[in-house]
C-alpha cells in the first residue's frame, strides 16, 4: 500500500509539473464550455434589417413599432429603392428587408387584406428562415389584435422572397465553412507537425547545415502542403458544383486566388506554431485548439457572430476563417467581384504578412 500511495503521489507531481498536461486537462474543457455556452444558440438577436415604409399610415407604423420593440431585430427605417436594397444585401449590411406597399392601410380597411414584402438573404438558409418566421409571427400578433375590435376579419399576407438560395438548401451554407476548415486544418497542422518532427528525430540540424539557406528549407517544406491544399480545394469545388448543386456565380479565378491567400496565411500560422512547440503532440494540440474550434464557432459558419457577446465578437476578428467565409459566400453564392470583398482580402493579406514575419523572427537556425 505504501508503494501504491507513492506511485499516486508521483503521478500527481508529474501532472502538476507538466504545464501542457495541465492546459489539456483544465484549459481545454474550460475553453469548450465557454465557447459552446455562449455561441451555441439557434436564436437570432439584433439582426440588421431595413424597413421601407411606402405607406406611412397607421397600420404600417404600428407594425414597424412592433418590429422595433422586438429583441430579434435592429431596425433601420429608411426610404430605399430596389437597387439600394440589393446593394445593401450584397455588401452584407442587412439580413432582411420589409417593404410596405403604398396603400397598405387602405387595402386592409376596404379590401380586408393587404400584403407585405419580406426579402431575406438566403445564402444562410437557417438565418433567413428564422428571421422571416419572426416577421410573420409579429405580423400575426398584430393581425390578432385587430380581430377583437373589428367585425371584418383582416388578412395581412407577407410575400416572402429568398435571395441567393431560393430553395433554402443547406449545402450553400456549409460548403464555404467546410472549405475554410479543411484548408486551415491541413495547412496549419501538417506544416507545424512536419517541422517539429524534424526536431524530434534530430534531422533538423542536418537540414540547417546543408548548403540550402534555412529560409529555403522552410519554404521547401511548405510548398507540398500548398499544392495539396489546392488539390483539396479543387476536389471540394467539384463536389460542391456537381454533387451538391452549389453554383459558383462569381469568378472562379478570384475564388482560387482568395483561397490561395488563405492557404498562405495558414502555412505561416503553422510555421509560427512550429517555432513555439517542441513536440508533435503539442504542435497538433495547438493546431487543433487554435484552428478547429475557432473555425467552427467564431467564423459565422455554424452560429451567427452577432448573437455572441461583444468579447467573442472581438476575438472572432483574429480568426482567418471568419473573413474567408464571407469572401467565399460573396463569390460563390452572390456572384460579387473584388470591389465587394477587398476589405476582407486586405485583412487576410495582413494576417499572412504578420504571421510570416513573426514566425521567421522566432525561427531558430541553431537548435538547443
Amino acid at each position: 500500500m505504501k508503494q501504491f500511495l507513492s506511485f499516486i503521489k508521483k503521478e500527481f507531481a508529474h501532472v502538476f509539473r507538466d504545464r501542457k498536461t495541465l492546459i489539456m486537462l483544465f484549459g481545454f474543457p474550460i475553453v469548450q464550455i465557454v465557447l459552446f455556452g455562449f455561441a451555441l444558440t439557434n436564436e437570432l438577436k439584433n439582426a440588421n434589417i431595413v424597413v421601407v415604409d411606402n405607406a406611412k399610415d397607421l397600420a404600417s407604423q404600428q407594425i414597424i413599432d412592433k418590429l422595433q420593440g422586438s429583441k430579434f431585430f435592429n431596425v433601420q427605417k429608411e426610404i430605399m429603392t430596389p437597387s439600394a436594397i440589393d446593394a445593401a444585401f450584397k455588401e452584407g449590411k442587412i439580413k432582411l428587408a420589409v417593404v410596405f406597399p403604398v396603400n397598405f392601410n387602405t387595402d386592409l380597411l376596404h379590401l380586408n387584406k393587404a400584403s407585405i414584402q419580406v426579402i431575406a438573404d438566403a445564402s444562410d438558409p437557417n438565418t433567413a428562415q428564422t428571421l422571416t418566421n419572426y416577421v410573420i409571427s409579429i405580423v400575426g400578433d398584430y393581425q390578432a389584435q385587430l380581430s377583437p375590435t373589428s367585425q371584418v376579419p383582416y388578412t395581412i399576407q407577407p410575400e416572402v422572397r429568398m435571395l441567393y438560395n431560393p430553395d433554402l438548401k443547406g449545402a450553400p451554407n456549409f460548403v464555404p465553412g467546410v472549405m475554410a476548415m479543411v484548408l486551415l486544418l491541413v495547412c496549419v497542422m501538417m506544416t507545424s507537425v512536419s517541422i517539429v518532427r524534424e526536431k524530434e528525430m534530430g534531422t533538423m540540424e542536418i537540414l540547417l547545415v546543408s548548403p540550402v539557406k534555412p529560409l529555403m528549407v522552410i519554404v521547401a517544406k511548405a510548398i507540398p502542403y500548398l499544392v495539396l491544399s489546392i488539390v483539396n480545394l479543387c476536389v471540394i469545388l467539384l463536389l460542391s458544383v456537381y454533387a451538391l448543386d452549389v453554383p459558383v456565380k462569381g469568378s472562379l479565378i478570384l475564388l482560387l486566388g482568395e483561397s490561395t491567400l488563405l492557404i498562405i496565411t495558414a502555412l505561416a500560422l503553422g510555421l509560427l506554431i512550429s517555432t513555439i512547440t517542441s513536440s508533435q503532440q503539442s504542435a497538433m494540440f495547438a493546431s487543433m485548439l487554435g484552428m478547429m474550434l475557432p473555425t467552427m464557432l467564431l467564423s459565422g459558419y455554424l452560429f451567427p457572430i452577432e448573437n455572441m457577446p461583444v468579447v467573442l465578437q472581438v476575438i472572432s476578428n483574429i480568426v482567418p476563417a471568419r473573413w474567408y467565409y464571407v469572401i467565399v459566400k460573396a463569390i460563390m453564392l452572390k456572384g460579387l467581384g473584388f470591389s465587394f470583398i477587398w476589405k476582407e482580402t486586405l485583412i487576410l493579406a495582413g494576417m499572412a504578412v504578420f504571421f510570416t514575419a513573426l514566425s521567421l523572427r522566432n525561427f531558430k537556425i541553431r537548435l538547443e
